[in-house]
């Protein structure tokens, strides 16, 4: 794969610390694939070993790791981009892979471009990630759950929060919730005929571009349509935080959303009268 002999990977081994192997019972070398990838592809770029051991370790060795993502997404590579995803995807589940690798990679980008108006790098990351949720959406498995979840997007592209409210949609419905995704933008009238197909425990309240009127409107039109046992949630910072909210906030990462979302949902309650969705307010801690 790297195109050297065993002995100059040795003295790389030597001089410099990397690639790292474990050792086998009987004393032979193991290389982790990831790193070999990730050393090959960076002495592709550079043809110098020094340079490219540096890259690969800034990079990420290990599978599943962002900065060999962000790598791709930077060099404009979807294939490399699939490659590594399809490897973490070996290891992990669906759900470890988007909040470790997918989000943190797009996120880097967005953080460090630095540029007025959005980065190459950051919008072809931004499109490639919303693409494969959406891929993954697709053939999530059916719902096997009574009571759905309303997610409310009031992000708009090329947000960060746009991807985090994806993989919300798509970890909730891996874990057989009906989930009815829908804009801000919505005939408050007709709200109720979707409210009713649905029949929500809980209505999220997601991304920054919906104003106080608007959020009040919503959630008006949500309590009309659904009655007083439907749970509202803020998912990362919807509704700003003034301390005297009363509003349940999940946090910011998809994951630890998902699980507060179930766990609340369809635990038991003590009594029939108690809403399945009334939740206590929790950080992301």
């Amino acid at each position: 794969m790297l195109g050297v002999s065993p002995n100059t990977l040795r003295s790389w081994e030597r001089r410099f610390g990397y690639p790292s192997p474990r050792r086998s019972e009987g004393g032979h070398r193991q290389f982790e694939l990831a790193e070999i990838e990730a050393l090959r592809q960076a002495f592709e770029e550079t043809q110098n070993i020094s340079s490219a051991i540096s890259i690969a370790r800034e990079r990420g060795a290990g599978v599943g790791s962002p900065g060999g993502l962000r790598g791709a997404f930077e060099a404009f590579d979807q294939e490399r981009a699939d490659r590594l995803l399809e490897a973490s995807l070996a290891v992990r589940s669906v759900e470890r892979t988007v909040q470790s690798m997918l989000l943190p990679a797009v996120a880097s980008l967005q953080d460090e471009s630095g540029l007025r108006g959005v980065a190459p790098e950051y919008g072809f990351a931004w499109r490639y990630a919303t693409g494969w949720l959406a891929a993954a959406l697709r053939v999530a498995p059916p719902a096997t759950r009574e009571q759905g979840v309303a997610i409310f997007d009031a992000s708009r592209p090329p947000d960060i929060d746009a991807l985090h409210i994806q993989a919300l949609e798509l970890f909730l419905r891996r874990a057989g919730v009906r989930v009815l995704a829908l804009p801000f933008e919505l005939h408050a009238a007709r709200l109720s005929n979707a409210l009713r197909a649905l029949r929500p425990g809980a209505a999220v309240l997601s991304g920054g571009h919906a104003s106080l009127n608007e959020l009040g409107r919503l959630v008006y039109a949500v309590r009309q349509g659904s009655g007083e046992g439907v749970e509202i949630v803020d998912y990362r910072g919807a509704l700003p935080d003034t301390g005297a909210s009363t509003i349940t906030r999940l946090g910011s990462e998809p994951l630890a959303a998902a699980q507060m979302l179930l766990e609340h949902a369809y635990s038991a309650k003590p009594t029939v009268a108690a809403s399945p969705w009334n939740m206590r307010t929790v950080s992301n801690e």
